[in-house]
């Protein structure tokens, strides 16, 4: 158990932070891709491209080569050793509930276009909320996760 001041030293600490401070892990940068469309004239950015969108807690809208658009969720990818051979796997946002494969040579382009549902919702930022809690007084503190909607 923390003792009442290192619980105060904590809400300080905490009260002096922004939310952009607190939502930054340590190794890793903290990228606003929403609304983002990438560039993906070589191999590489493909690739690099599909690997942000696989990390993407929203939906991104693909278009294929052929014209057709399908967006949705990306829940998985296979990389191969070329393009023709590396697939996304996402689950589509609206129509058929079934999953679809989509070859990366198959992309013409990629948007990030739905709200990344987790932007906001760190375990800092979380653990923020408990501190703020504990500075109000208030007794019996448990912090439910929040839905992701």
């Amino acid at each position: 158990m923390a003792t009442e001041q290192q619980e105060h030293l904590k809400i300080e600490q905490l009260a002096h932070q922004s939310a952009d401070e607190i939502e930054r892990i340590e190794g890793r940068e903290r990228e606003n891709l929403e609304g983002w469309i990438p560039e993906l004239a070589t191999e590489a950015e493909v690739r690099e491209a599909l690997e942000k969108a696989f990390d993407y807690r929203g939906d991104v809208t693909i278009t294929r080569k052929s014209g057709d658009v399908v967006e949705g969720y990306i829940f998985d990818r296979r990389t191969g050793s070329s393009l023709v051979d590396s697939f996304v796997r996402l689950i589509p946002a609206k129509g058929d509930r079934g999953k679809v494969n989509i070859a990366y040579g198959e992309i013409a382009a990629l948007a990030f276009s739905g709200r990344d549902t987790a932007a906001g919702k760190t375990f800092e930022a979380w653990v923020k909320k408990y501190w703020e809690k504990k500075a109000a007084g208030e007794k019996n503190i448990q912090i439910e996760p929040e839905k992701l909607d």
